[in-house]
């Protein structure tokens, strides 16, 4: 027997309903075929569901929540007889419009479920029926029948991850990359030989929760301008539709799934960017899409005349603390675990995550701690880019528990000035090269997340080759994007045919890759940088959907050298644990030598305080403690100086050599088969360029 049976119900148009569920907020399709809705909203006094056939401008059925239908502060309705590959849904509140208390309740706007899997109206990438019409964004029901064939998060250790940050987009619509389906999550799936020859082993996704990229659209200079990077979140339950090949038959969460089952067979894991800080609907002016007619107060900071706080520089800053708000960002990152696999989360400006109702910064934020510290993400990589656009900078001090790491800008900067001629910031480096230990001593080296480059700001090849950004495409007069991004164009600024120019520049970029796979943390590659991939000087493009940003694989092919000495890098940094080890224990070990030590072009000299451009520092490999063959000592000598300079090499226990496996003048050699015929007391190195060698 149904329960519709044995419940009272109503009827409208042949379809019946009755009181529901509170949990799981949404739509949730049930065992006897019925759709349970639920939604919350403390202030509003009244709620409808509205149904819609695909397509539709106007509604096929609405459904007003009877007042025993409300519980608490949540409308909830079980529907019968819905066909959910046909329809789409959305609600509207009645309440109170008093814009002065924060209060924008409007019954003739149709808006979005919050906890809505999927959303229509964007399933085609950059196409819309007309430029001047508004597509409503609405809800639609999925089953959750994907065959995951026993896949699950990989669960690999911190310490042992390289990252690819990377747009999914970009990384394959050039059509250079020769794949059928370009631009898609399908598309990706096809490149993912490629990232496992390159030896990555975790990708970081831009953001892939469903947003709308004519947000702010617009021409200029005869291009389309776009809300390309995403980081204006429209739906953080649903997967970006306009990234499936398959959306148009409303496969985009499969086939997401599909991307993630892959990564996974192949042993990369899959960390999300998710922007909990703020939502696309913007200020005052901004458009009604879900929050700000639901329950404004409850899920944005307002100040006392009910304007939004703007710690985020997108108009508006959610109100993360609030409980119901922290509960939705749970249930969300569950959702994202446990329904699509994925093995962590990078959070954008998460230092607003740490703010109360009233923007001030909080001791004990609930909701990192509420993440940290939670049931099903007990496993998941959580990391924090710790700062926000209000001022708040966190780098080493962000609050929560012990799991969470941290983008640490520290390392970008102090890496990027010395190299380009900044002694003054060795002292500095000297501890990012160490895992940061002045920040993270009580935490350990995986807290920190080491990167040169990452998508907002210079590609590795446009930082040796620009002084200035050059964002006049984006069509702000080159105002937005940062001015202080610490590069040099050694000698001519973009492209050169002066061969001289050309060979420092691919110097100065495998100094910071040197530096960067040797350095204890967790490194950070931007998709691209492998082969020199440049944006023009763009250092903000994030609303270039073309040329600007998409990847050019005939780069590879160009730059096959510069590939070959990452992938050979990062093969080297998998194949010596003592460059990922997460304490700070730099103490003799079994080698009776310093597990760390740095050096000046003496040996064992070196004033760890004081200015200097040359350096070198010495992982000694004790064998037994990293469960390695034989001991193995590697050393790294930096030369940021525009003279030559001899570096005296530390001696060796007996029987043992140094050979080199990297130099940035452009030599590498496969592990095993380091250049061994060299003078074993010094090694001379020429104006600004570095080497890694390695003794057995």
């Amino acid at each position: 027997m149904r329960l519709i049976d044995t419940f009272p119900t109503n009827e409208i148009n042949g379809l019946e309903y009755r009181i529901g569920k509170i949990f799981p907020f949404g739509a949730t399709l049930e065992a006897d075929g019925a759709v349970n809705f639920s939604i919350y909203s403390k202030e509003a006094t009244g709620c409808t569901l509205v149904l819609f056939q695909h397509g539709q401008k106007k509604p096929w059925i609405e459904i007003e929540f009877p007042e025993e239908f409300r519980i608490g502060n949540v409308y909830t309705m079980r529907v019968y007889g819905i066909n959910m590959d046909t329809m789409e849904y959305g609600y509207r509140f009645d309440g109170e419009y008093a814009p002065e208390k924060g209060l924008w309740f409007d019954k003739k706007k149709v808006l979005l479920d919050p906890y809505a899997k999927s959303v229509s109206g964007r399933s085609v990438w950059g196409k819309r029926k007309k430029k001047s019409e508004d597509l409503p964004l609405r809800g639609q029901i999925i089953r959750e029948d994907y065959t995951w064939r026993g896949d699950k998060p990989l669960e690999k250790k911190l310490e042992d991850l390289i990252i690819y940050e990377m747009h999914i987009r970009s990384f394959t619509q050039h059509e250079s990359s020769n794949i059928k389906h370009r631009g898609t999550y399908a598309g990706m799936v096809e490149k993912i030989p490629y990232l496992k020859e390159l030896g990555v082993n975790c990708v970081e996704l831009m953001p892939v929760f469903e947003f709308d990229e004519f947000e702010n659209a617009r021409e200029y200079n005869g291009r389309q301008l776009l809300n390309y990077w995403g980081y204006s979140t429209a739906c953080f339950f649903a997967p970006k539709a306009g990234f499936a090949a398959s959306a148009p038959f409303g496969m985009e969460a499969d086939e997401f799934k599909n991307l993630v089952k892959t990564l996974h067979k192949n042993g990369i894991e899959v960390i999300l960017d998710v922007v909990f800080n703020h939502t696309a609907e913007g200020n005052e002016n901004g458009p009604f899409i879900s929050y700000r007619g639901i329950d404004n107060r409850t899920y944005y900071l307002l100040t006392p005349e009910g304007y939004y706080y703007n710690f985020s520089g997108c108009g508006n800053t959610m109100n993360c603390n609030n409980p119901v708000v922290r509960n939705m960002v749970i249930d969300c990152l569950r959702y994202w675990v446990a329904s699509y696999h994925v093995d962590g989360f990078r959070f954008d400006l998460a230092s607003i995550l740490s703010r109360d109702e009233n923007g001030a910064p909080m001791m004990n934020p609930p909701l990192l701690d509420s993440i940290a510290q939670d049931a099903v993400l007990g496993k998941s990589i959580i990391i924090a880019e710790a700062w926000d656009a209000g001022g708040l900078y966190q780098v080493g001090s962000f609050p929560g528990h012990s799991r969470w790491s941290e983008w640490n800008g520290r390392y970008r900067d102090s890496l990027r000035r010395f190299i380009k001629g900044g002694g003054e910031c060795a002292p500095e480096l000297f501890h990012r090269i160490k895992g940061s230990d002045d920040l993270y001593g009580d935490r350990g080296a995986s807290t920190s997340i080491n990167f040169v480059t990452c998508h907002d700001g210079f590609t590795l090849y446009d930082l040796v080759s620009y002084n200035e950004k050059h964002n006049e495409a984006n069509g702000e007069d080159n105002m937005d994007g940062c001015n202080d991004n610490d590069s040099w164009n050694c000698g001519q600024e973009g492209e050169t045919a002066d061969q001289e120019v050309i060979d420092l520049r691919n110097r100065q970029m495998k100094n910071m890759l040197n530096i960067l796979l040797t350095s204890r943390g967790v490194p950070m590659l931007l998709s691209g940088d492998e082969f020199a991939n440049s944006q023009g000087g763009n250092n903000n493009a994030y609303c270039q959907d073309n040329e600007i940003s998409w990847l050019n694989w005939e780069d590879l092919s160009r730059n096959r050298q510069q590939y070959e000495y990452v992938k050979r890098l990062i093969a080297f940094r998998n194949t010596h644990p003592v460059l990922r080890a997460t304490d700070y224990d730099f103490s003799h070990n079994g080698t009776d030598y310093p597990e760390l030590s740095f050096h000046g072009l003496k040996a064992w000299e070196l004033d760890q305080d004081a200015p200097t451009l040359t350096f070198g520092y010495m992982f000694a490999e004790d064998h037994k403690k990293y469960g390695t063959d034989k001991d193995c000592f590697i050393y790294v000598a930096v030369n940021a100086h525009w003279e030559w300079h001899d570096f005296e090499l530390p001696i060796l226990p007996k029987k043992m050599k140094w050979g080199i496996a990297f130099e940035s003048s452009g030599l590498s050699f496969d592990e095993g088969e380091e250049n061994r015929d060299i003078d074993q007391s010094r090694i001379a190195l020429g104006p600004r360029s570095s080497a890694i060698l390695v003794a057995r």
